[in-house]
């Protein structure tokens, strides 16, 4: 399967003193991205990339990334649209020298690996989009109704409804 947003740069083709790049989505590819992302919609993908080669094939990407998403809210349902803007770095290294260790270290730099000696800049953006969207997109001023919050404007309705072990009271009762 092709990959939906793809960019390779050979990783040869970085000079020693580094390199400034961009890469964006198409319309076609935002679409195809959406889909992948189970997103209502993408537009306007874009990511600025300096790399810097270092030594023994690895890469230090510095990315900044933005996009404007559709997104559904949990609340309401609702479409509704947000733009994101994002920065991240991450080395790249050959995937051949890459381990996966069991004791992350939370204040390091990401490693990801990549494969024929080529980084796909399109997949990387994907990816730290991925990280991006909010797994629990809310509207601006949607509101949980009071019914379902467990507020106090709920409890008067909580009275009037019979408790779970109120019947099991009222036969203690009669037993007495």
């Amino acid at each position: 399967m092709d990959a939906e947003f793809s960019r390779p740069l050979a990783v040869g083709r970085i000079p020693a003193r580094g390199m400034e790049t961009v890469v964006e989505a198409s319309d076609a590819e935002c679409r195809r991205l959406a889909t992948r992302l189970g997103i209502p919609g993408l537009r306007n993908l874009s990511c600025r990339y300096r790399l810097a080669p270092g030594r023994d094939g690895e890469v230090l990407a510095e990315g900044w990334l933005t996009a404007h998403v559709t997104q559904e809210c949990v609340v309401s349902l609702e479409p509704f649209e947000d733009v994101l803007a994002e920065s991240f770095t991450v080395r790249c290294i050959p995937a051949e020298r890459f381990r996966e260790d069991d004791e992350i270290d939370p204040f390091s730099v990401d490693e990801v690996p990549y494969a024929r000696d080529s980084i796909d800049l399109g997949e990387l953006a994907t990816e730290e989009l991925s990280l991006a969207l909010d797994p629990y997109p809310h509207k601006p001023g949607s509101r949980i109704p009071a019914e379902f919050a467990g507020t106090e404007e709920a409890e008067p309705e909580e009275s009037t409804r019979r408790q779970p072990f109120s019947a099991l009271a009222e036969l203690k009762k009669k037993r007495n």
